[in-house]
């Protein structure tokens, strides 16, 4: 049991030298939406912002490995999939599955919620923040589908 233990610590000390998961560095804000109103733009950046903007709050357990490597992954796959602070630089806008993926639970991710409380949103939040969501981005997703065809 002892030599376990001792192994799992070693094992935890080497993976923090691994350096993936250490590029704590926000790209610069391109541009962002035009937002429907100041408080949708503050529940985003509320619930959303950490993982869809470049406007990240590296938490003090994104330095330390495996947890780090999972939150620069999310990071990364958020800005990937969504990100209001890349606008016109994204191929192609998403605002439209940002409402939808609020509506129906599967944003923002558990784990995020676990760790972030504060994104946490009220019945009344989370409808004003979909609402919003929609306002932001309905009409432009409809303008881009409409330009490709």
């Amino acid at each position: 049991m002892k030599k376990t233990v001792i192994a799992v610590i070693v094992l935890l000390v080497l993976i923090q030298f691994v350096p993936y998961g250490r590029d704590h560095t926000n790209p610069k804000v391109l541009s962002e939406p035009k937002w429907d109103s100041p408080q949708t733009r503050t529940l985003f950046m509320r619930a959303c912002g950490d993982c869809h903007s470049n406007e990240t709050k590296w938490p003090w357990y994104s330095n330390i490995a495996p947890v780090s490597w999972m939150v620069y992954r999310h990071v990364e796959e958020g800005r990937e999939h969504f990100n209001v602070s890349m606008r016109g630089a994204q191929k192609k806008n998403k605002g439209d599955e940002a409402a939808e993926e609020v509506e129906e639970g599967e944003m923002p991710l558990a784990s995020y919620l676990l760790a972030h409380p504060e994104a946490r949103l009220s019945k009344e939040e989370k409808r004003a923040l979909i609402e919003g969501l929609k306002r932001t981005f309905g009409e432009e997703s409809s303008q881009e589908e409409e330009d490709e065809d």
